[in-house]
């Protein structure tokens, strides 16, 4: 019996990846690398430290985490601001979450900062949620099924009683190895791409009546 949601933020709750890769791109340059976009599609939804590693990897640049993610958080929190807002359906879909007494959480692979950011731009703030999983609090990310596991035992529940929402390839794998039920939404990735998912979406305005009652 469903008795939880949880929800991976970026693609799901709001659309970022246009932001962060941006920032991503504007901190390379500041080390005289020119990286691009679609150098960073394979690294969607793993967290920020495969995110930035994975294409300093690829350019056999030494990257620094420490010094060069918080780079990367710096400009990202100055171009997001007045930028982004929750996609289509989320407020209304939490609305009728929240309604059917379910259970709500945020399991996002990035940092805290990001997540802090995020949703305080699109006026989600962390108190809408029952409770909240980032990145820094499990070592195995996407698309190990820790991340949704310790969500559901945050809600006091079983990661089986939780619907996962989803936007990237890794997160529907992170979901369906902790044996969850998944819904994707086509925000990042197009549906041929995503049907390991039980259910696909466009958006949270137009999910299946069924992805809410089993």
């Amino acid at each position: 019996m469903l008795k939880g949601i949880l929800f991976d933020m970026d693609g799901v709750l709001v659309d970022s990846e246009e932001f962060i890769c941006r920032a991503a791109i504007m901190m390379f340059k500041e080390h005289n690398i020119i990286v691009h976009p679609e150098d960073f599609i394979p690294f969607i939804g793993a967290g920020e430290n495969k995110y930035l590693g994975g294409v300093a990897e690829k350019y056999n640049f030494p990257i620094s985490l420490r010094r060069d993610k918080a780079r990367t958080y710096e400009i990202y929190a100055q171009i997001v601001k007045g930028k982004i807002k929750p996609l289509e359906g989320v407020r209304s879909f939490i609305k009728k979450c929240k309604k059917m007494n379910l259970k709500l959480a945020v399991a996002t692979s990035a940092d805290k900062i990001k997540m802090d950011i995020n949703l305080k731009e699109i006026g989600l703030p962390t108190n809408t949620f029952d409770a909240t999983v980032n990145g820094l609090e499990v070592e195995k990310k996407k698309p190990n099924p820790d991340i949704f596991i310790f969500a559901a035992q945050k809600l006091g529940l079983n990661a089986v009683e939780c619907l996962v929402v989803e936007d990237a390839v890794n997160g529907i794998k992170a979901a369906k190895n902790a044996g969850s039920r998944c819904l994707a939404l086509t925000t990042s990735f197009p549906a041929a791409k995503l049907q390991e998912a039980n259910w696909i979406s466009d958006t949270l305005k137009n999910v299946p009546k069924e992805a809410l009652n089993w």
